[in-house]
């Protein structure tokens, strides 16, 4: 019997018995619904994640007292450790194979107030002028933090897009004073926005020099003691390989500590690649869960699968003895089951895309989350449902050739 046939004839029992049929495919529409949605967000979320970590800059180092993603981080090891300076930024830069270096501190400002408007939760970092550069910050209006202002310990700012969007909707932000934990500051320029990331926005950020943030602010406790040491961003030159600017500023830090060689660094070396593998790892966990769920999933959808087609072969026994007894081969007989055991598993399949498409899309819409579905998705789903098909049809189809035209022409 031709394929198209055996299909037509699949769809007429699936018509005939519409509401069996669906239960049947439950569990494959929800295990492959189940891939195709956390699939597309995990894949959207990738794109967005490569998109962030590359706007810090290309191969960009952050030296810090403590290692982004190490585990369980000892507090007391990490307070030990020596404050970074700005000399050893000053001696970085120094070395031949390092581009640019900028030393900051940072600090998180709880609210910020203008006439009557307020932002809250504001970043706020202290930084040198060669900042913007390696970070890739670009001034939309006005100019960013400069030599002099650094020199002269001036309290001027720069502010990212949402404080401007909150403080100032209706007029030029450009030499407004911002009060920050009681002290006065000048704007002086206004940053091009970054966007969101992960539904969180970028632009909740302002600059001041870091050496007024030194006079003007002392540590805050906990983890705004952490956040108030300060760190060193690191650019090498293009030509050098990020590795060999490690070894070459674990080196040179491990010798203006006076470490001895059996002696653990007392400082972190992090990287973009580090803030990958901190993503990798979060999503390993979001992956084993769908796996798990999905396997179950397709289990059950595959049992419910087996029983309706055995269900299926004892209904159709006499119409499979009188195609044996017109010359349908056994062959015949287990290609018709199989196929009807597959497309069954297709279709379950298919619904289980299209939800698995509508519900990454909503969770997009809804949460600001990315999502994407790339054409290799779909194919895993229609690959799943067609394996689940064979492998769970297989019995029942076997069963069904193997049955004797006459003891199946006797059936009642």
């Amino acid at each position: 019997m031709p394929v198209w046939e055996i299909a037509k004839l699949a769809l007429t029992t699936f018509r005939t018995n519409r509401l069996r049929s669906f239960l049947t495919t439950l569990g494959i529409i929800i295990g492959v619904m189940t891939v195709i949605a956390i699939v597309s967000l995990i894949q959207g979320m990738n794109y967005e994640v490569e998109r962030q970590i590359s706007s810090l800059g290309s191969n960009v180092i952050y030296l810090q007292k403590i290692n982004w993603g190490m585990g369980r981080i000892d507090w007391d090891e990490i307070n030990r450790r020596p404050d970074l300076t700005v000399d050893d930024a000053n001696a970085i830069a120094r070395l031949p194979i390092i581009e640019r270096v900028a030393p900051l501190r940072s600090r998180m400002v709880s609210r910020l107030n203008y006439r009557n408007r307020k932002v809250t939760s504001i970043e706020m970092a202290g930084i040198t002028p060669i900042y913007a550069t390696i970070a890739n910050y670009t001034i939309e209006t006005g100019r960013f933090i400069n030599s002099d202002d650094s020199m002269r310990k001036r309290p001027v700012c720069v502010i990212g897009g949402y404080i401007v969007d909150n403080l100032f909707p209706d007029e030029d932000p450009l030499g407004k004073r911002l009060n920050i934990e009681g002290k006065s500051f000048t704007i002086v320029g206004t940053l091009v926005r970054k966007g969101s990331f992960l539904g969180q926005t970028q632009d909740n950020v302002l600059f001041i020099p870091l050496t007024t943030f030194e006079k003007s602010f002392k540590p805050q406790g906990g983890f705004g003691a952490l956040a108030h040491d300060l760190a060193i961003v690191i650019e090498p030159k293009k030509n050098v390989p990020v590795e060999q600017a490690i070894d070459r500023i674990r080196e040179l830090m491990r010798r203006r500590h006076a470490l001895g060689y059996d002696k653990p660094d007392d400082f972190g070396i992090n990287t973009q690649e580090t803030l990958r593998e901190i993503y990798k790892n979060i999503t390993r966990v979001a992956f084993i869960v769908m796996i798990a769920v999905a396997a179950i999933s397709l289990l059950v959808g595959g049992i419910g699968i087996m029983n309706i087609m055995l269900v299926a072969v004892a209904e159709r026994t006499r119409e499979i003895g009188l195609r044996k007894a017109l010359g349908a081969t056994t062959r015949d007989i287990l290609y018709q089951f199989l196929l009807e055991s597959v497309f069954l598993a297709l279709a379950g399949g298919a619904v289980g895309i299209l939800l698995g498409i509508g519900i990454a899309k909503i969770v997009e819409l809804t949460a600001h989350l990315r999502a994407a579905a790339p054409f290799w998705t779909i194919l895993l789903g229609f690959g799943f449902s067609a394996l689940v098909g064979i492998f769970f049809g297989i019995y029942p189809a076997s069963r069904a050739a193997r049955l004797d035209p006459i003891q199946a022409l006797r059936y009642e």
